[in-house]
C-alpha cells in the first residue's frame, strides 16, 4: 500500500495511521540519541519518565466563527460528546476531562457521563485553558494533551502516538501531528500547515501553504503536511505557557503553537494517515455527516 494514500476504510485508515505512528516514534528515539539525555527539560528538571497523562478537551461557546460549535449535532450526537468517547478509546489516557467556561456545555457533557472543569472567560486559546483545568485537578499528571473537540473523528491511536512521542523526546516539551495536506485545501486559511526538520521537530505553523514557491502554484510532488488539532504537553511547561508573553508570529497567524517556538522551545512531530475532518465553520457539519454515512460510521 502507498502509504500516502487515503485509506478506504477505518480499519485500514488505523493500521495506516499505527505504521506512520511508529514511524514517527522511530525518528524521535534516534533524535533523542543524538541530542543526549541530558536535554531533557529546562530548569533542571528531573529525568524521570513522564508517565501519568490526561486528556483535557477544552470547549467554549463563544466561538467567531461558529458560536455553540462543541454542543452543534453530527448525527444525532453533540460533537463534543463525540470527541469525548473517541479519546475514551485511547489507551495512554489516565483520564479525560472537558474544560469549559460555559454552563450550557458543562450541563451537555454530564450528561453522557464526561468530567467536567469550569475554567475562566478570559482564557485566550485552548492551551490556557488546558493550562488552568490542569491546576484545579487533584491528582499531579505529567503529560496533558490538548484534544480539540472540532475532530469528531480523531483517532484513539493519534492520540496515543503523541503522547509516545513526548515521552521518547526528552528535549520536547510540546508533541503533535499532522497528515497529508490535500490540494483542495492548500490554501484554506482553516486548514494549517506545518514544515518540520530531519529529526521530525516542527519548523514553523501557518495558515498559508508553506513551503511556498516561485510558482506561486501547489506542486503536485511535493509532501505538503496538514496539522492536526491535537497536541500535547509536558505538565511543567504548560503550567508557565501562559505566563508567557504573546509573540509577534503567534499574533500574526493566531496559531498558539508558534508561541511555544517563537520562545525557543523544541515540539515533537508524528506523521499519520487520518481522515481529517476538522469541524471550522457550520457548513463542515454536512460534510462530515456525508462521510460518516458514505462509511456506515455511527
Amino acid at each position: 500500500m502507498n502509504p500516502m494514500s487515503i485509506c478506504s476504510s477505518s480499519s485500514s485508515s488505523s493500521s495506516s495511521t499505527k505504521s506512520w505512528i511508529v514511524h514517527g516514534l522511530l525518528v524521535g528515539a534516534a533524535a533523542a540519541v543524538a541530542i543526549g539525555t541530558h536535554a531533557y527539560f529546562f530548569l533542571g528538571r528531573s529525568r524521570r519518565f513522564r508517565s501519568q497523562v490526561i486528556g483535557i478537551i477544552p470547549a467554549r461557546f463563544a466561538s467567531t466563527r461558529f458560536e455553540g460549535k462543541p454542543l452543534v449535532e453530527i448525527l444525532g450526537k453533540p460533537m463534543i460528546q463525540r470527541t469525548w468517547e473517541r479519546a475514551k478509546l485511547a489507551s495512554m489516557l489516565d483520564h479525560v476531562v472537558v474544560a469549559t467556561d460555559d454552563e450550557k456545555i458543562a450541563d451537555c457533557c454530564r450528561g453522557f457521563g464526561a468530567d467536567v472543569i469550569m475554567t475562566s472567560e478570559s482564557c485566550r486559546n485552548g492551551a490556557e485553558r488546558c493550562s488552568e483545568a490542569l491546576q484545579k485537578l487533584s491528582k499531579k499528571y505529567d503529560i496533558v494533551v490538548n484534544i480539540q473537540g472540532d475532530e469528531p473523528l480523531i483517532e484513539p491511536e493519534i492520540i496515543d502516538g503523541i503522547v509516545k512521542a513526548l515521552q521518547y523526546s526528552p528535549d520536547a516539551v510540546f508533541s503533535t501531528a499532522v497528515t497529508s495536506l490535500k490540494p483542495e485545501d492548500a490554501f484554506d486559511p482553516n486548514r494549517v500547515k506545518c514544515v518540520v526538520d530531519n529529526l521530525g521537530y516542527a519548523i514553523y505553523f501557518s495558515r498559508g501553504l508553506i513551503p511556498y514557491n516561485k510558482s506561486a502554484k501547489v506542486n503536485p510532488n511535493f509532501p505538503y503536511l496538514l496539522h492536526l488539532g491535537i497536541q500535547s504537553y509536558d505538565a511543567n511547561f504548560l503550567k508557565i505557557y501562559p505566563e508567557l508573553p504573546p509573540t509577534p508570529l503567534q499574533l500574526e497567524e493566531d496559531l498558539e503553537q508558534l508561541k511555544v517556538l517563537e520562545n525557543g522551545y523544541k515540539m515533537k512531530v508524528i506523521k499519520v494517515e487520518h481522515e481529517a475532518h476538522g469541524v471550522d465553520v457550520p457548513g463542515d457539519v454536512e460534510k462530515i455527516e456525508r462521510y460518516m454515512r458514505e462509511r456506515k460510521l455511527s
